[in-house]
């Protein structure tokens, strides 16, 4: 991931707050009310003492932004330029997460891992990625740059680039602007014990019907 000074990425996550929020008037009202805006400049600071190898202070101070803003960033959590956490409540960004420039996150995003080994095992969004409330992207998978990410999605398998992603468990109905046809799996291929249920009863029924209306044209047998 490219790198940049720490207030270059400030000065660039203060204009993205103007530029994707129509509702941010003014500078003081971003400076006081915007929690996305508090937990990234925070971050800005806790994530080079991370690097360093400071012990305890980066997590202390990680939750302590997370007590007030209500987003947790883990300090290890890599995060470029101009990104805007838009609300931010119950964002979740986990340790080796990567985000690239220009990334939109809305609130109950979650960055989350699968494995409980160490290393690489959270997510890397590339550059000009926007991900909907309460979208959950998991495991060590990448996100294509330009891509969107649809509210209430889980993601769990890579992205390719200029994607849009919906439902659960994700997946890519829109690429290069161009709708996405799902293969279609035959019946057999995914049995469905619900509806092979249904099936039998619905059958059943129709036979106890059969029968009724027979004895009711005959009349019933003597004993």
């Amino acid at each position: 991931m490219r790198h940049d000074s720490i207030f270059t990425q400030i000065a660039h996550d203060w204009r993205a707050c103007f530029e994707r929020d129509p509702a941010a008037r003014n500078w003081l009202e971003v400076f006081l009310c915007y929690p996305g805006f508090h937990a990234l400049f925070a971050h800005r600071f806790i994530h080079p003492l991370q690097r360093w190898g400071v012990p305890v202070l980066p997590r202390v101070l990680s939750q302590i932004v997370r007590f007030f803003t209500g987003i947790e960033i883990h300090p290890g959590a890599e995060i470029g330029r101009g990104c805007f956490i838009d609300h931010g409540m119950g964002v979740v960004i986990g340790e080796t997460s990567e985000i690239g420039r220009d990334c939109t996150l809305y609130q109950g995003v979650t960055l989350g891992g699968t494995s409980l080994k160490r290393g690489k095992r959270h997510p890397t969004l590339e550059d000009e990625i926007v991900v909907g409330a309460g979208a959950k992207i998991i495991g060590a998978i990448v996100i294509g740059s330009h891509s969107k990410i649809a509210a209430g999605a889980v993601v769990v398998k890579d992205v390719p680039p200029n994607s849009t992603v919906v439902g659960v468990p994700g997946r890519v109905v829109h690429q290069d602007g161009v709708k996405v046809v799902e293969a279609v799996i035959p019946h057999v291929d995914m049995p469905d014990p619900e509806d092979e249920a249904i099936q039998a009863l619905a059958r059943r029924v129709e036979a106890l019907e059969e029968k009724t209306r027979s004895e009711e044209h005959y009349g019933r047998p003597r004993l």
